[in-house]
């Protein structure tokens, strides 16, 4: 009895043994060496290393998704290569690649120079990050665009430019990548990564005023007054703090024509595919 136990037990030891070193030999075989993978990675990705995937650049996203499972990389993106360049990392990792929705930047400001002419004149260092600390702006508007450039100069994509006629920053869809640089330039956090529709729609508040309405207006036509109009034609659209706010998850599609028709000031901006943003 003992004995067929202890037989028992070495048949199953030798087994796992042999079934050890089959599959180790077998994945030493067939294995891309983890240096390789992040070379081929590399070679994918578009080299831009403007750190909107998060990371340090290009090379420390190979990195990462050389080491990453399925679970990690299905929430690692590339915002430049989108999921084209998404795709072939996939397929060099051996994963099932993740489609994301397509994104762009938008400006939270509608404060161009007809809805909120200048009225006093700035004079110092040319930088949104130094006037916006000694100053509140030519406008008066606490929150409102400077409209000094810094948004365009950090673009490594040439997709933002500032209007002539409106003074604020114009982005270029079709050039803009959502690699955040601008959300994270602006010092008053006007930019924000969209989610557009399947159709190429977005709606949302093109404000960042948290006065009350009558005070917001003196300085732009444009502020948003915390009206609920919005929130009455979609309970999902939150009013806090003076101020509203549309999700991603409110459809552009299905409500974006009828909030902005129904915003008495035009904070509200409905963006069909390739139209521009600020009239």
């Amino acid at each position: 009895m003992e004995y067929t136990i202890l037989l028992s037990i070495l048949v199953l030891g030798v087994t796992a043994f042999i079934s050890a070193v089959v599959l180790y030999l077998v994945s030493r075989k067939f294995a891309i060496p983890e240096e390789e993978k992040v070379s081929q990675i590399e070679e994918v990705l578009p080299q831009a290393n403007c750190g909107g995937c998060g990371k340090a650049g290009c090379h420390d996203f190979a990195i990462t998704c050389a080491h990453a499972d399925a679970k990690t990389f299905s929430k690692l993106h590339c915002p430049v290569g989108g999921n084209e360049v998404m795709k072939k990392v996939a397929k060099i990792l051996g994963f099932k690649p993740t489609v994301k929705e397509a994104t762009v930047s938008v400006l939270r400001c509608n404060g161009t120079c007809q809805n909120a002419p200048a009225k006093i004149q700035y004079d110092g260092i040319f930088s949104c990050r130094v006037a916006n600390k000694v100053s509140c702006g030519q406008t008066g508007c606490p929150t409102g665009c400077l409209r000094l450039g810094d948004c365009v100069k950090v673009c490594q994509f040439g997709a933002l430019s500032i209007d002539k006629k409106t003074g604020i920053p114009v982005i270029d869809e079709d050039k803009c990548t959502s690699c955040g640089a601008c959300v994270r330039t602006c010092p008053r956090q006007l930019f924000e990564i969209r989610n557009k529709s399947p159709k190429g729609n977005m709606v949302y508040v093109a404000c960042r005023n948290t006065q009350k309405g009558a005070i917001a207006r003196k300085n732009c036509k444009a502020a948003c007054i915390a009206c609920l109009k919005c929130n009455k034609i979609n309970p999902d659209i939150k009013v806090e703090n003076n101020l509203s706010y549309i999700p991603n998850t409110v459809s552009a599609d299905d409500y974006g024509q009828e909030l902005a028709q129904s915003c008495p000031t035009g904070a509200i901006i409905f963006t069909h595919c390739g139209d521009k943003k600020h009239d």
